[in-house]
């Protein structure tokens, strides 16, 4: 029987995030641990000071649950370790007042030893920002997209730089998939069925699925359909069945300066490279999973041994990134 879930009173989560923060877990890979996930996010809001919780305050609290289940952390090792974590960047920014003070202010010594001696922001952001260009960034879209843009569009670029960047990218590769049922975009069609995908008034399209091919050496499968009646194949890379083709080395327990993912992402920038001195908590690189970024800095002050990653690449939680010594 479906019903309200009553453990809200107890970890407070807002209901608009609930599914999200159900999905990102899930794509993180902690979907079966979602309910240590809830009772971390009531520890998770203790530490930050019991802050309102609504968008995007809300996500900063979440995004440090998901950290928290992810290591393996208490509460009680956040504060006790937190000269030495990788934290999300909502949680470093948060911290910073880049989106305000909290009523309260913000909770000691947690915030000194999260900083790190980083500047902290006084006042409202929205004090010093100069006013927004929308024409030259409809411009710079266009020139770098090559078609226009609506008022919707500027908008989303404006509040959203990254994100809207990696959605016209994706739209390149991938064509206009908003037309896809939504079950087609996310799951996939079942062998023999069929499905309509209206591109435009008076252009629509049949597909339907007939098999799917055996896992090429290279990590491939053929996958067979009809298109309006028409047969045909094109080869598909299966990103699951690849991860058991490559091999990744994690990071050694109890060893500082073997830098390990504190979760599964994708690498998005490398800072350093072999034989780079390094500072303790300088940073090293950056991880994006699932809307939440995090900088991995430096454990230990040292050289870097060996970099054991590249730009792009895709980690799972405790994947070797650094050797430092």
């Amino acid at each position: 029987m479906r019903s309200g879930n009553a453990d809200v009173y107890e970890n407070q989560i807002p209901g608009g995030q609930y599914t999200n923060l159900q999905f990102q877990s899930y794509s993180l890979g902690l979907g079966d641990q979602f309910e240590n996930v809830k009772r971390k996010y009531s520890e998770a809001n203790q530490l930050l000071g019991d802050i309102i919780k609504v968008t995007p305050s809300s996500k900063i609290v979440g995004d440090l649950a998901q950290f928290m289940v992810q290591n393996n952390l208490t509460a009680q090792q956040v504060l006790d370790r937190a000269e030495e974590l990788s934290f999300p960047t909502s949680v470093i920014e948060f911290f910073c007042g880049a989106i305000g003070i909290p009523y309260g202010g913000f909770p000691e010594p947690l915030r000194t030893k999260i900083m790190r001696g980083q500047k902290i922001q006084t006042e409202r952001a929205g004090t010093r920002m100069e006013p927004f260009d929308f024409d030259k960034l409809a411009e710079q879209l266009k020139e770098k997209f090559k078609r226009d843009f609506d008022e919707h569009d500027l908008l989303s670029a404006a509040l959203y730089p990254k994100v809207f960047d990696e959605f016209e990218e994706f739209r390149k590769i991938y064509g206009p998939v908003d037309r896809l049922p939504t079950r087609m975009f996310f799951v996939g069609p079942k062998i023999a069925e069929e499905f309509p995908v209206d591109l435009e008034t008076g252009k629509m399209l049949h597909i339907k699925t007939l098999a799917v091919g055996d896992l090429t050496k290279t990590g491939e499968r053929a996958v067979f359909f009809e298109m309006n009646g028409q047969l045909r194949s094109i080869l598909i890379r299966d990103k699951e069945a690849t991860k058991s083709i490559s091999f990744h080395p994690k990071a050694l327990k109890g060893v500082k300066g073997s830098v390990g993912s504190p979760m599964p992402g994708e690498l998005v920038t490398i800072n350093v490279k072999e034989g780079d001195i390094v500072e303790k908590g300088q940073k090293l690189a950056t991880l994006s999973a699932m809307k939440m970024e995090m900088s991995i800095t430096a454990p230990i002050p040292g050289c870097i041994k060996k970099v054991h990653i590249s730009s792009g690449m895709k980690v799972s939680g405790d994947d070797l990134l650094f050797d430092i010594e």
